[in-house]
């Protein structure tokens, strides 16, 4: 049988190894930042009705462009914002993953380079180089946070195609200011895309209302976290019509499902139901920042869900010992700037219980 190493893998792939984090069912869950609380039993009920409808139609191709569902993103959008959005300044793709690879297809690729702030969201730097987008890497201060004088040197060095600034930051849990976006945004010679998956967790304002002023910036989000449905694979971005029109130009035909258009609508119809779960998982956070800094150890001060926390002189053997608990962290210490730390996400009052009992066995 054949061996990778012995296909004709593009050069600047070869030695790399794909994203993923271990899935272990049968243990408490907390290393990739879920959203604890399944879905409501009414939302489920209308999903079952919605799709069976959707179903009588399945060998008919969905909306290629998902019309209804970026109006109603941006009505979501809009309310929390305050900014008023149409759907022409919203775009949609199976999760925000497949909207950043879009992005880099359209204004990355070869002979184009991508910079972002580090450590920050490991899936960057692979969606880069699967776009063939040089990939750079900027270290962020020794908090973990941005500041403008920082960001605006690395901009005007590399003059980056692409500038990625993830607030609250993934793995720290760390937020950047809209004051260094704005910095960011007047320097950039290029697009400017500010990753907040985890928004509805901050309590700040989102750089959407940014995008009036920079024409070049584009907001994305995700639909996986705070709305408890990653198994549904829905993400999104804000930005001008003109650069929701170059996405569309990469976008495979019909690259989101009728069924996956129709699980996000009905999802944004009973949007407070859903986010309602928001604050349990925030005060679930907190606790684990304060009884974590009990032990002794160090927490990242946090505006997700998630929290980094450390520093271990061995975090694998602490997260095997966790693991051997029932509990399964994420282990980050390989990324950039990140040796020693462990991420854990906030679970439910009794997932959280069992994870600090494990924790305070294990830990120094």
């Amino acid at each position: 049988m054949t061996g990778l190493g012995e296909l004709p893998v593009r050069d600047d792939l070869r030695g790399k190894t794909p994203y993923g984090a271990p899935q272990i069912t049968d243990v408490i869950q907390l290393n990739v930042n879920e959203n604890p609380y399944p879905p409501p039993a009414a939302l489920v009920a209308d999903l079952q009705r919605a799709i069976g409808e959707a179903g009588l139609a399945l060998n008919r191709y969905p909306d290629r462009d998902a019309v209804h569902l970026r109006a109603s993103l941006a009505y979501y959008l809009s309310d929390r914002t305050g900014v008023a959005l149409t759907g022409e300044q919203l775009w949609a793709a199976n999760g925000s993953n497949e909207v950043l690879q879009q992005v880099l297809q359209a204004f990355g690729g070869p002979g184009r380079t991508a910079l972002g702030f580090e450590p920050s969201y490991s899936m960057h730097p692979i969606l880069a180089a699967g776009t063939g987008t040089a990939w750079v890497g900027v270290p962020r201060l020794g908090d973990f946070t941005l500041t403008a004088d920082v960001a605006v040197a690395a901009v005007e060095q590399h003059r980056p195609d692409v500038v990625f600034v993830t607030t609250p930051n993934n793995p720290t849990g760390t937020v950047t200011s809209l004051e260094v976006i704005a910095a960011i945004c007047d320097v950039a010679p290029g697009m400017v895309v500010v990753d907040e998956a985890y928004a509805e967790f901050a309590a700040g304002p989102s750089a959407v209302t940014l995008l009036e002023c920079y024409p070049r910036l584009i907001v994305s989000r995700t639909m996986s976290k705070a709305f408890a449905l990653a198994g549904a694979r829905v993400g999104y971005l804000a930005a001008s019509p003109a650069v929701v029109d170059a996405v569309r130009l990469v976008r495979l035909p019909y690259h989101l499902s009728a069924i996956t258009q129709v699980v996000a609508r009905i999802a944004l119809a009973r949007v407070n139901e859903l986010l309602a779960t928001v604050e349990l998982v925030k005060a679930q956070r907190d606790r684990m920042v304060r009884e974590i800094a009990a032990l002794g150890l160090t927490v990242v001060p946090t505006d997700a869900n998630f929290m980094l926390f450390g520093p271990f002189d061995d975090p694998a053997a602490v997260w095997q010992r966790l693991l051997d608990q029932g509990v399964l962290v994420r282990d980050v210490s390989s990324g950039p700037g990140l040796a020693g730390w462990l991420r854990v996400n906030a679970g439910t009052k009794g997932e959280t219980t069992a994870f600090l009992s494990a924790l305070g066995k294990v830990s120094p």
